[in-house]
């Protein structure tokens, strides 16, 4: 096969393109012509490499995340991964090593990496081959760099047959070149479009662990999606409308926009989320003399002179996204329906960690009281510091008798209000779990033991105040102590002061 000619083509094509796509399908159709191989280029678009051309094949991948740690933007002598031998297996698929990230098992990753070409002739030696067709036996592939030598992206060819690989990865190469010089001349691999700003960052909120990163990722995409300087989410309460935790460091009309709002106050906030749940969402289109809405005062006052404002969830739990800039714009209404189905997720995602939170509180507390219970207690006291944290073993006193005469309910009210009590007696960073029927114990930070028989006194006197009495067990831990025998140290204490009479406290001397 005359390799000159295929050189010959696509030189002659490249200058002709007048943008980076078209160069790269070019490029492909020149070198298909040549040679049965199913062909793809992929470029670094964001934080993926997306395949721009490519020949039919049972499966192209669209893209495919870059290994960890790559960046484009250093030269292709400063990276560390290796380069896979002509006609062999890369190094670290040899002698069972175990592989490092999906990609970077890959000859697409190790090549974007390293800079350097890459040609395997078993690809079943590869255990993450991306797998376009199930005939193929060979892979040849070649980073497509910038004039400055920096990896931009790769050529990939795969063979389900023979191949003279020496031959055809030389000319591959020179393509790979000539590619790379036509790509920078137009500009650069294309731009990341919209949708797809919008699925990188429905996935990053999707992955948000808690509510503020679900903010900080929700007000991120957008500004990024809709190319606006600021973004704001009111949330619709309870207890009343407030502004959404501000993430990061805010721009400066940003800033302004959450001052205005804040004093404004939640009436004003209120009436900007009913606003949009009853109409549903509004956009301006950045033409000056008009005035604001007595409710969009507050922004206008902010500097704010464009503005999609998008309802997110329901009116009572949810509230609006406010997305502005201060120069004069002209949102289009893809933008608005972009920003809408941000705002949806944006909420599947804040019910879903709402939920979860709501069902983690009801796994380790005790319905009637509130309280956690024993499961939150063993651990806590897992981490006990031996002589600082102790243990208050209480008892009600006379509980049963209370049950037996006035029944079962008469006693969950007495253990709702004496819980109560408790806990108001404690100090900050106390804390009360109930452990049991008539069972609770009380875990504290103190310097000395008479500092915890205090503060078990403090507990006696508010549950007098009630009309009952409790028995009250200390115990702190000895070093080297198990948490358990500490509680029964403490129960030891409290049966003694059940048998002397009850309505007392006793510190565990042993």
């Amino acid at each position: 096969m005359e390799h000159e000619r295929v050189i010959r083509d696509v030189t002659v094509r490249l200058p002709m393109a007048s943008t980076v796509v078209e160069a790269c399908e070019w490029s492909v159709a020149a070198l298909a012509r040549y040679t049965p191989a199913a062909i793809s280029i992929l470029l670094r678009v964001h934080d993926r490499l997306r395949c721009v051309a490519a020949t039919g094949a049972w499966q192209v991948f669209s893209t495919v995340p870059p290994p960890a740690g790559s960046d484009s933007s250093r030269s292709a002598g400063g990276h560390n991964s290796a380069s896979t031998p002509l006609g062999g297996t890369p190094d670290r698929m040899k002698a069972g090593a175990a592989p490092h990230g999906d990609l970077e098992r890959s000859i697409v990753g190790r090549v974007y990496a390293s800079g350097k070409s890459a040609a395997v002739t078993n690809v079943t030696a590869l255990p993450d081959h991306l797998p376009v067709r199930p005939d193929i036996t060979t892979e040849l592939c070649v980073p497509v760099l910038d004039p400055a030598g920096r990896p931009i992206g790769v050529l990939d060819l795969q063979w389900s047959g023979p191949v003279e690989l020496a031959r055809w990865r030389e000319t591959a190469e020179r393509l790979a070149h000539r590619l790379g010089a036509r790509i920078v001349a137009l500009g650069g691999p294309p731009a990341e479009s919209r949708s797809e700003k919008l699925l990188r960052h429905a996935a990053a909120m999707t992955a948000a662990a808690t509510e503020w990163d679900l903010l900080a990722a929700t007000l991120t995409a957008a500004r990024d999606v809709s190319a606006l300087a600021a973004a704001v989410l009111l949330l619709a309460g309870p207890p009343e409308p407030r502004l959404g935790a501000q993430t990061g460091v805010p721009g400066e009309l940003e800033s302004r926009i959450r001052a205005e709002l804040a004093e404004a106050g939640p009436d004003a906030l209120g009436r900007l989320i009913a606003r949009a749940h009853r109409h549903g969402s509004a956009y301006t289109l950045g033409e000056a003399g008009h005035p604001p809405t007595e409710d969009h005062l507050p922004l206008a006052r902010a500097g704010a002179r464009t503005l999609v404002a998008v309802p997110v969830g329901p009116p009572d739990a949810g509230g609006v996204l406010l997305v502005a800039d201060d120069r004069l714009l002209r949102p289009d209404p893809t933008t608005v329906n972009l920003l809408e189905l941000l705002a949806g997720q944006a909420w599947a995602c804040l019910d879903r960690l709402r939920t979860l939170a709501r069902l983690r509180e009801e796994a380790s507390s005790d319905p009637l009281t509130g309280l956690r219970h024993a499961g939150p207690f063993e651990q806590r006291i897992a981490s006990a510091t031996p002589g600082r944290t102790a243990l208050l073993a209480i008892d009600v006193d006379g509980f049963k008798d209370v049950n037996d005469t006035y029944g079962h309910q008469a006693g969950d009210r007495l253990l709702v209000g004496l819980a109560r009590a408790l806990e108001g007696a404690l100090r900050q960073g106390d804390e009360l779990y109930r452990t049991g029927g008539d069972e609770f114990v009380a875990v504290i930070e103190v310097s000395r033991p008479e500092e915890a028989v205090r503060i078990a006194e403090r507990l006696t006197e508010a549950a007098r105040r009630t009309g009952r009495t409790i028995s009250v067990g200390v115990a702190l831990p000895h070093p080297g102590e198990s948490p358990e025998r500490t509680l029964h140290r403490a129960d030891q204490a409290l049966y003694t002061v059940k048998r002397q009479g009850r309505d007392g406290v006793r510190l565990s001397a042993a």
